[in-house]
């Protein structure tokens, strides 16, 4: 089973390495200004925010959900063939990845953290961090036309769907023996705890939907931008090897400082966007900013929660969703309007981030 779920993890994070570092680009190559590509970005995250409530109004987290959930997956990044040339094609082939991908990847996290353990999650995850660095590293020598990224865009989301299936093949027996676990998330008393979380994935915003954009703009070579993500990506899987250690400890603690370091980590980006070696110390701080904050994060929602799944996914939701939509509608128009504050704005956002979850620490 750990081979299985290192190969989802890479062909997965494969995809997202293709669809945020290469697919801004692409649209804009195609035309596209940057509040469209900040609406086809912002609609997956959204649909991915108002599914988990169809779950609690009674849409069963179940196999047939999940299987449904592959096929839509697959269609959807076929789909991406026909619709690069039409905004609203393109905006319904985002929705429907966005939906398929909101439900897998919370489903296999919930997998992996009850087969594995949080102490040992972060060396099968960093599968997926190697997945998305090489993905990044061998598709900026081809990308020569749009077809080659979203060639790329198929192959794994169709490798990832083959090996999902697999893993849930595998354990399906066990897991349908399980007695139903009522709901006990509530989202207003905790609301401090759920907003601080969103807050942090609004304030990537910027990173994941105009990074590329904005330092190719500074002058920076495409080529040294995504080195700078590939740099980001290997601190993040060194993070996920050794942070077994680090999730021993209060995980409410780790999460606050994490958000602090990457409210750091923007406002050095919107200082030096220029300076090469500000600008790598910028991409280490990503071995806190995502790896060491995502683990921490659902091994937090994991102890925290009885039904583990539904907390996954709202996680995956409401945070990624949520903060996701309005991280790439707000980075979209703020770079039309204000693109030098870019991430200013992010590092602002970052900072309220961990206000409510210190002040979510104090209850």
């Amino acid at each position: 089973m750990p081979i299985l779920l290192s190969t989802f993890y890479f062909f997965y994070f494969a995809i997202i390495g293709v669809y945020i570092i290469f697919m801004p680009k692409v649209l804009a190559m195609s035309g596209y200004s940057a509040s469209e590509i900040g609406i086809i970005f912002a609609a997956g995250p959204l649909v991915r925010f108002v599914l988990p409530f169809a779950f609690v109004k009674g849409l069963k987290i179940d196999l047939k959900m999940f299987n449904t959930a592959l096929l839509i997956t697959l269609l959807s990044a076929l789909s991406f063939y026909f619709s690069l040339s039409d905004f609203y094609a393109l905006l319904f082939s985002s929705i429907g990845l966005g939906i398929g991908l909101s439900v897998i990847l919370p489903y296999i996290e919930v997998i992996s953290l009850s087969l594995i353990g949080k102490e040992r999650y972060g060396k099968i995850r960093l599968f997926g961090s190697v997945g998305f660095v090489l993905v990044a590293l061998v598709l900026v020598k081809f990308l020569s036309s749009p077809d080659i990224a979203l060639n790329y865009l198929f192959i794994a989301t169709f490798f990832t769907v083959i090996v999902a299936f697999s893993i849930v093949m595998s354990t399906h027996v066990k897991n349908q023996k399980k007695e139903e676990v009522l709901n006990d998330i509530n989202l207003l008393s905790d609301w401090k705890l759920w907003l601080g979380l969103t807050l942090m994935q609004v304030s990537f915003g910027s990173f994941y939907n105009f990074f590329t954009i904005y330092e190719t703009d500074f002058g920076i070579s495409l080529d040294m931008t995504i080195y700078l993500w590939s740099f980001g990506v290997l601190v993040e899987i060194v993070m996920l090897f050794s942070q077994g250690r680090f999730l021993r400890n209060n995980l409410l603690s780790i999460l606050q400082i994490t958000t602090a370091a990457t409210a750091f980590r923007w406002f050095l980006v919107y200082l030096f966007p220029q300076n090469i070696a500000v600008l790598f110390f910028a991409q280490s701080l990503h071995a806190l900013s995502f790896a060491l904050f995502h683990s921490a994060a659902i091994s937090y929602l994991f102890h925290t929660y009885k039904h583990r799944a539904l907390a996954q996914q709202f996680f995956s939701g409401i945070t990624y969703g949520l903060g996701g939509f309005t991280g790439a509608l707000l980075a979209g128009y703020i770079y039309e309007l204000f693109p030098r504050e870019l991430f200013l704005s992010s590092a602002l956002i970052a900072l309220l981030s961990w206000m409510f979850l210190y002040f979510h620490s104090r209850k």
